[in-house]
């Protein structure tokens, strides 16, 4: 495999969610032949799911990889289980830590176990913005603009926590 830009989803709410997040985006160092290029800044969300649960936080990483999308999605899931990461079969439950291949170069598919681009990427402004943040001209395989994207939004609460790259 040669090496492939990537963009990685993290969130939590769960256990001390901006601590999850910020070392999970540490651990992301650790896959091998993979290296975190750049980090978007925190972010709060409200659930997606059940309104029961506590506020998301949210980033993204931009990474390289020589890794298959297979192989990467093996790793990063590695790094759930190491943050306690249930599976229940709850949608859109609350999580320790949440990590989804968004973007892998510009392949598209979908397989049983992965679909990239994410298959939720255009209707979630804590990906979207965070997108928009790491590279603004970014375009989404099949998808469009992160910026005309963003445009389609219905209005949003996202709050910026932390911005990590100073």
């Amino acid at each position: 495999m040669h090496e492939v830009e990537a963009y990685i989803g993290l969130g939590s709410n769960l256990s001390d969610p901006q601590v999850q997040v910020s070392s999970a985006m540490q651990e992301l160092n650790s896959i091998p032949e993979t290296n975190v290029l750049k980090v978007s800044s925190l972010y709060i969300s409200k659930p997606m799911g059940p309104s029961d649960q506590p506020d998301y936080v949210n980033a993204v990483a931009k990474i390289s990889t020589n890794l298959s999308p297979e192989r990467l999605l093996v790793e990063l899931q590695g790094i759930e289980q190491s943050h306690r990461r249930q599976r229940n079969g709850q949608r859109w439950g609350p999580r320790t830590l949440d990590l989804d291949i968004i973007l892998f170069g510009d392949i598209q598919m979908d397989s049983k176990t992965l679909q990239i681009p994410h298959y939720g990427v255009t209707e979630r402004e804590f990906v979207l913005i965070p997108l928009q943040e790491l590279q603004a001209d970014l375009i989404i395989p099949g998808k469009g603009e992160v910026e005309e994207l963003i445009a389609e939004l219905p209005s949003y609460e996202l709050s910026r926590i932390e911005n990590i790259n100073g």
